[in-house]
Formats: C-alpha cells, structure tokens, sequence
C-alpha cells in the first residue's frame, strides 16, 4: 500500500451527537457503524451514504464504548454510570442491564459467537458477562490489575487487556494462566493485528507499540503523534501492512509497520482524535472526535 492507497480523502461527515463522540466502530462486515459519546447516546450509521438510522438512549452518563455481535443482531455498551446495556438493535430495547464494577467502564467486546461479553473497568478488573444467562453477576472477575483498565481485546480463548499499570495481560480461559507483559508506561488502547500474530498498545508517552503475542517481545515503536492525556484508538489497516492512530491535536497517522515511518498525516479534525476504525474488507475509516463529528474517509481514487 501506497500513500496514495491510504484513506485520506473525506467523503462523509455524520453529525448528530452534541458534544465528544467517544468511540466509533464499523460492524463486522463494515456497510454499518455505531458511535457513543458524551450525550450518553449510542447512533447507529450508514457511514458510506452518511445517513443516522438509529439512536439508543438508556445510559444515566457518558457512554465510552460500544460492540455489535458480528450477526449484528445485538449491541453491548458501557460508560460512566458503571453499566453495560445490552440491546436489541432492530427494536432499540435493552435485554439486560450488566452491574458489577465499582467504577466507570471503559470498554467492551463481544466473544466471536456473542454468548459472552467482556468488559473492562477504572475499578482495575476486567468482568465477563454471559448474555445467554438471566444472571446478571459476572461469571470471571480479573483482578490482578495495580490501576485502571482501559481497553480489552478478545481471541477463541483468551482475554488480553491493557491497564494504565503499564501492562498488557493475556489470560489463557482455558489454561487458567496469565501472562503480563510491562510496558513502562500506561496502556490506553490495544488491538489485535488482523493475523492475529501482534498486539499493537497505545501508551500515554506519545507511543504506539507493536509486541510479539506469544513471545511478549516488543517488535516495533510508532512516534509522532500526540498522546498524553485521552484515550485514543489505534488499529492496523485490514491488510497489516500500516498502523493507524490518531492524535490529540486533531491530526491521523499513518505508519509503516515494518520500518516505522510515517506514510501520511493530515489534519483530520478539530481537536481530539478519539477513535479510529478500519473497514474489515476496503481501505476505508472512520474516525470520532471531541469535536463531536464522526469522518468517513476513502482513498483518493476510491472516492
């Protein structure tokens, strides 16, 4: 990929939610997005033709992640008022109200077949839910974080998870077995690389590192960009050939993964870049701000 194959050219901008939008994600196929924010509301989009087709409205606060089920029959949500909300997305309804951590909840995954949801809290544990269940306790508590959890990622049998402690934790489900890795700086976002291989981590010294899964070992360091204070997203593009981030001066990077440099920035909103999502299949993303827009953006001669 190019930097002219990168998605650089906006083609939509979704406007609806008053104040920061705080999370933007494509669902599995990627024809559809959600979005959350500060008004303590979840938007369902057609991103490609910018139309709003949904709002869900229960949380009491700010509403800081969201996940479709990937038969996008099913929403999972979760904010500052401790809860996660598990929907219905053709009727809006709320199946279940999940309650157990102790503070806000910063994030939150399905499992592959949606019977299981994990979530991820300022309480320092990390709680799996089981949807199926009219339970509404959690059947895992992890809780040998030292601070705050701030993001989680999900395999067939493992939870891996990033904590301001510095450290990204993986959890055999199976095995019982935890493995940490230290970063020396506080984790803010992982993701996974599309073959599965890597964990890309978001730390709060302006650095986005890509580690080794089963060795822990650290493979590559990503600069540039401005992360100090908010939780930003990072990702790789659908062909793991670039990691994307976005900047706490409104600007999107792009780098190469193998050798670090910057391919493309542009200034892509006007303050905080909050979150980044890669389409599954095209080079194509969204990104969310605190400028409270959502952007779409494709590749020059895509658009």
């Amino acid at each position: 990929m190019s930097k002219d194959e990168v998605p650089t050219k906006e083609t939509q901008v979704l406007r609806g939610h008053e104040g920061a939008v705080l999370a933007a994600r494509f669902n599995g196929d990627g024809n559809y997005c959600l979005s959350c924010g500060k008004d303590r509301t979840i938007r369902l989009w057609n991103p490609h033709r910018g139309i709003h087709i949904k709002s869900y409205k229960s949380h009491g606060r700010e509403v800081r992640d969201v996940h479709v089920s990937p038969d996008n029959s099913k929403l999972i949500s979760c904010g500052g008022d401790r809860q996660l909300f598990y929907w219905d997305v053709s009727t809006g309804r709320v199946i279940r109200k999940f309650r157990g951590h102790d503070s806000e909840v910063n994030a939150v995954k399905f499992n592959e077949s949606a019977s299981v949801v994990v979530s991820a809290g300022y309480d320092r544990s990390v709680r799996a839910w089981d949807c199926r269940s009219h339970s509404t306790e959690p059947i895992q508590i992890i809780d040998t974080f030292q601070d705050s959890v701030m993001s989680v990622c999900l395999t067939n049998c493992e939870i891996i998870a990033g904590s301001v402690d510095g450290t990204v934790r993986t959890f055999d489900i199976r095995m019982g077995r935890e493995l940490s890795d230290n970063l020396g700086q506080p984790v803010n976002c992982i993701s996974l690389s599309n073959d599965g291989n890597c964990i890309l981590a978001s730390c709060l010294d302006s650095t986005l590192r890509l580690l080794d899964r089963t060795a822990g070992e650290l493979l590559q360091e990503y600069k540039g960009h401005i992360c100090k204070s908010y939780k930003l997203d990072c990702c790789l593009t659908n062909s793991d050939a670039h990691v994307v981030g976005g900047s706490e001066d409104g600007f999107i990077f792009f780098w190469d993964l193998v050798d670090a440099s910057v391919v493309s920035k542009f200034r892509a909103h006007a303050s905080v870049v909050t979150s980044v999502s890669y389409h599954p299949k095209n080079d194509s993303m969204i990104t969310a701000s605190v400028d409270g827009t959502i952007r779409v953006w494709k590749t020059p001669e895509a658009a």
